[in-house]
């Protein structure tokens, strides 16, 4: 996904405590750097500040990166000569987004007997399957409609 131009993330959308992998294709890029490290943070403060080399490969400069349980990741680039790449001044800035709790917590919980389960369950299967053929045929029985199915050989 490119949020950006010449930015793309491997990902629809950023979100907490996840990686996601960085491909950059701008200025120092297409200017044939060599080494492109990038300088990260988090939240408005940039926390957590981080400085990185990136690989670089025939598709642009590459990093996988962590990203924190904050509101936003922020970064800006630059080569081996000092030149920058910070989006004209504004840095890169995108919001981190927060999946919401499930809204049932499940807990695994050994079961003695498991195979009572699914005993239990093929029962109780049978006795639907029968209560359900009494209900469908009683009627047809005592109104006189009651027919088998005739087996047809052909020759």
């Amino acid at each position: 996904m490119e949020l950006v131009r010449n930015i793309f993330f491997n990902t629809d959308k950023l979100t907490a405590n996840s990686v996601v992998k960085i491909s950059y294709t701008g200025k120092l890029f297409q200017n044939n750097s060599e080494e492109v490290k990038i300088h990260y943070g988090f939240g408005n403060d940039w926390e957590n500040l981080t400085e990185v080399s990136m690989k670089k490969t025939d598709l642009g400069f590459q990093i996988e990166v962590e990203l924190l349980d904050k509101n936003s990741f922020n970064f800006c680039l630059k080569n081996e000569n000092g030149e920058w790449d910070n989006n004209n001044g504004q840095n890169y800035i995108f919001e981190i987004e927060h999946p919401e709790p499930a809204l049932a917590i499940i807990e695994e919980a050994p079961l003695a007997r498991p195979h009572r389960l699914r005993k239990s369950y093929l029962i109780s299967k049978k006795i639907r399957l029968a209560i359900y053929k009494i209900i469908i045929s009683i009627p047809k029985l005592i109104s006189g409609n009651y027919r088998r199915k005739e087996r047809r050989i052909d020759t």
